[in-house]
C-alpha cells in the first residue's frame, strides 16, 4: 500500500498510466526498483514522468503522509481491495487509491449523485434538500462534492433525513474546502464518508475538480443536475456520467435564470427532465424500498405502521385501501380508486415515503403489515 500511495502522488502519473505500469512490472515495488531507462522502455510514460518516478523521495513523502493520515483518522483503500466501491471500479480511469474518512459500505453502491451551481438560488437549494431527503428515506446514498450551493444543500438534506452521503473532494483530506463547511465535513464523516484520490495535503487547485467530478459520477447510478449555468462544473460531471454509461437527470428552472441555462441545455441534449424523485427511480428501474432499522423489531414496526395509517388523509387512505397485502399491479390499484391518475401516483409515492407500502419490480405494490 505504501508504494501505491507514493506512486499516486507523482505528477503526471494518472490512474490509467499507473495501472498500465503495474500490469507491466507486476507490482508497485518493482516500478520503484526500475531504472529510468526501464520505465521509458515500456512506452507508457514520457521522459519527465519516468524521471519523476525514479527520483521521487518516497520515504520522506510517506512519513509526512502517514502522520497526516493518523492525525485525521483516515483509511486507505486501493482498487485491489474488496472494500473498493463497485460502481467506481467499473470506470475507465478509476482511482488506484482512495483516502476515506468515515464509513464506506457495500450499501453505498445504491447511489445517486446530485450536483449544481455554487451560486444557487433559494429554489435550487430547496429542491436539492428536498430530493436528497427523499432519496435518503428510500435507502439511497447521495453523492456530491461538498462545494458551496447545491452540493452542500444535497448533503444537508441527507443529514436531516439521517441517511448516508458521500462527499468527494478536489483536495486532500487534511484541508477543508470551502472552509465554512467544517461542520458539514465533520457531520458527513460521522454519518457517511468523505473521500478523495489526492494525497492528504493537496490544495483545492482548479484543475483538480474535473478529476473529482469523474469520481462523483463514477460512484453513482445516475447524476441529478439541479442548477447549472452554461459554464458550470456540474456540466462536466454530467459529461463524465454519459461517458461512464450513467443516467443524467436535469431539474428544470426559470427560463429567466442564468443558473438554469446549463440545465435546459442538458434537457435539449437528451437528459431526462425530472420533477420528482419518482422520475429518477423510474428511469433507473429502482424499486422504492425503504430500509428501516425498525424492521428488526416486529412489535415496533407494527406500532409504527398503525400510527402512520391513523394520520392519513382521506385520499391517502383511499389509495392505501386499494393495495393488497399481496403484490398488486399499479393498473389494478388505479382502477379501484376514484382519484385522478396523476394524483393517485403522487399519493403512492407519499405512502412509500411514509413506509406504508413498498414497490416491487414491474410496478407492483404491496402493503406493510399492520
Amino acid at each position: 500500500m505504501e508504494n501505491l500511495l507514493a506512486l499516486n502522488a507523482i505528477d503526471g502519473l494518472g490512474p490509467v498510466r499507473l495501472k498500465s505500469l503495474l500490469e507491466f512490472f507486476g507490482s508497485a515495488q518493482a516500478i520503484f526498483n526500475a531504472s529510468t531507462k526501464d520505465v521509458l522502455a515500456t512506452g507508457i510514460v514520457p521522459q519527465n514522468v519516468a524521471s519523476a518516478i525514479v527520483g521521487f523521495k518516497r520515504d520522506e513523502f510517506l512519513k509526512k503522509e502517514f502522520d497526516h493520515i493518523k492525525e485525521r483518522g483516515v483509511q486507505i483503500v486501493s482498487i485491489f481491495d474488496t472494500a473498493y466501491p463497485k460502481n467506481l471500479k467499473d470506470i475507465y480511469d478509476a482511482p488506484v487509491v482512495l483516502y476515506i474518512k468515515g464509513t464506506l459500505s457495500k450499501d453505498n453502491d445504491l447511489a445517486v449523485a446530485m450536483v449544481g451551481s455554487r451560486q444557487a438560488s433559494l429554489y435550487g437549494i430547496t429542491v436539492a434538500e428536498k430530493f436528497s431527503m427523499r432519496l435518503s428515506e428510500l435507502g439511497i446514498t447521495v453523492v456530491s462534492g461538498m462545494a458551496r450551493g447545491i452540493d452542500s444543500a444535497a448533503h444537508r438534506g441527507v443529514l436531516k433525513a439521517r441517511g448516508k452521503t458521500i462527499a468527494v473532494l478536489g483536495n486532500g483530506l487534511s484541508i477543508i474546502y470551502p472552509p465554512e463547511n467544517k461542520k458539514l465535513f465533520d457531520d458527513i464523516s460521522k454519518e457517511g464518508c468523505i473521500l478523495s484520490e489526492f494525497p492528504m495535503g493537496t490544495p483545492p487547485a482548479v484543475f483538480n475538480f474535473p478529476r473529482r467530478n469523474r469520481i462523483i459520477s463514477g460512484l453513482s447510478l445516475g447524476v441529478v443536475v439541479v442548477e447549472a449555468s452554461r459554464k458550470s462544473g456540474a456540466l462536466i460531471t454530467s459529461r463524465f456520467a454519459l461517458e461512464q454509461g450513467r443516467e443524467v437527470f436535469a431539474v428544470p428552472g426559470s427560463i429567466d435564470s442564468p443558473q438554469s441555462q446549463g440545465v435546459h441545455e442538458l434537457i435539449k441534449q437528451g437528459a431526462k427532465l425530472v420533477g420528482s424523485v419518482e422520475d429518477i427511480l423510474e428511469e433507473l428501474a429502482l424499486p422504492m424500498q425503504i430500509s428501516l432499522k425498525s424492521n428488526e423489531n416486529p412489535v415496533e414496526e407494527h406500532t409504527f405502521v398503525k400510527n402512520r395509517i391513523a394520520h392519513l388523509t382521506e385520499d391517502e387512505k383511499n389509495v392505501y385501501d386499494g393495495i393488497n397485502r399481496e403484490a398488486s399491479h399499479i393498473d389494478e390499484i388505479l382502477s379501484k380508486v376514484q382519484i385522478p391518475q396523476p394524483k393517485a401516483i403522487e399519493i403512492l409515492l407519499k405512502l412509500e415515503l411514509k413506509n406504508l407500502v413498498r414497490q416491487m419490480p414491474g410496478k407492483y405494490f404491496v402493503r406493510k403489515e399492520e
